[in-house]
């Protein structure tokens, strides 16, 4: 197992041992998240897929990870991921290559650059600003999603 993925074990592992704090979804079925990927052109990375397997989507007060989801409300309409990343595009000028996976008033948006792939197929973490000329100005803030996210519920859940 890659080292992603087993920080995306030890997040699951965490988030479910503080059900009292932390709200998260149903999870997320393998052709939601088919469809997910279709609709932004990118492919998630094996902990990112692993977390909305299992959640679909997932906060610990405050902070929020979007995942993918629907609402009754919206019907059929993929939200989080899927829904950011497009509108990020139009809206912000998101190079195509990165994958929002949260907005975030500490981090701006947070994005998975595809372009890096590493062997496990892993993407690294930045933290994206789009005020900047000629792409927005990226800071690394982790080698992968499930790293990114066992540290921040580490430090929201001690």
């Amino acid at each position: 197992m890659t080292s992603g993925l087993q920080a995306a074990e030890q997040a699951i592992r965490l988030l479910r041992a503080h059900e009292d704090i932390v709200q998260h979804g149903d999870g997320c079925p393998a052709e939601v998240i088919a469809r997910a990927e279709a609709e932004m052109g990118l492919v998630f990375p094996p902990s990112y897929r692993r977390l909305i397997e299992e959640f679909g989507t997932w906060e610990i007060p405050p902070t929020e990870f979007p995942g993918v989801y629907k609402t009754p409300p919206l019907g059929e309409k993929l939200l989080g991921s899927p829904a950011y990343t497009v509108e990020d595009r139009e809206v912000l000028g998101l190079p195509h290559h990165f994958l929002v996976v949260m907005h975030d008033d500490v981090w701006e948006v947070v994005v998975l650059d595809t372009s890096q792939p590493d062997q496990a197929g892993e993407y690294p973490v930045y933290a994206w600003n789009p005020g900047v000329l000629e792409g927005g100005l990226t800071e690394k803030v982790s080698d992968n999603f499930g790293e990114f996210t066992l540290a921040e519920c580490r430090q929201k859940l001690g």
